[in-house]
């Protein structure tokens, strides 16, 4: 089986130990390569022995995680980061995404959904935490939508994957048809995603659902290369 190579990048020592041993243990897939404690430390290691992803805290002495972020997206473009951390505010959220981080959760994500966002990651998906996600909503877009499709969007997150791509392809005015072609899958197929797309959402149209996905920046889920 071929692993995944993580970098994990934290100065709480007592968690980044923990976290070691969590991903090892319950995802056989996952190769932890090296801990590193601040920026600084992780870019030494890159150097060393490039992983595919890096999980990366925000605050950290040395070199913070934005910063880090910056560097690697700049000089190693082919790894993706995923910020790991507790923090939220805005500022480091928007700071992160907009230097190339790939996904941005939080420490309380459980291990089985950290592992599905990691192996996601490397495939391709950035994946936000719940709470991100709708700090990420443009709220002019959102205001000319009914309360049911607001509260719509935090659900995004319980979307699968696929549930994701096809939310995405339906913003950009996809139909079933022309979805089926890009996803190689069956009409039928994506009669069924859809569905259970309008079900998770609680909506009932296309155009709720198009306007949903637009305000998410559903485009935060879905890697067109």
């Amino acid at each position: 089986m071929e692993k995944i190579k993580i970098l994990l990048v934290d100065d709480q020592i007592l968690f980044i130990e923990s976290l070691k041993s969590v991903l090892e243990t319950i995802a056989e897939d996952i190769f932890i390569t090296e801990l590193a404690h601040n920026g600084r430390e992780a870019l030494e290691s890159i150097k060393k022995d490039p992983p595919e992803i890096v999980l990366l805290d925000v605050r950290m002495p040395v070199m913070d995680g934005v910063e880090t972020v910056k560097i690697i997206h700049k000089k190693y473009p082919g790894i993706k980061v995923m910020m790991l951390t507790t923090f939220d505010d805005d500022e480091y959220v928007h700071e992160a995404l907009k230097h190339g981080a790939a996904g941005y959760m939080l420490k309380d994500v459980p291990p089985e959904n950290l592992v599905d966002s990691i192996r996601a990651i490397k495939a391709g998906t950035v994946q936000i935490s719940p709470r991100i996600m709708v700090k990420l909503v443009n709220y002019s877009d959102a205001e000319s939508l009914p309360t049911q499709a607001k509260d719509s969007i935090q659900a995004i997150e319980a979307l699968s994957r696929r549930e994701k791509e096809i939310l995405y392809l339906i913003s950009k005015d996809l139909d079933n048809v022309q979805i089926g072609e890009k996803l190689f899958i069956a009409e039928q197929t994506v009669k069924n995603h859809v569905h259970s797309i309008y079900s998770k959402l609680s909506i009932h149209d296309r155009s709720t659902a198009m306007k949903i996905a637009n305000s998410a920046h559903i485009k935060y889920f879905y890697n067109e290369s």
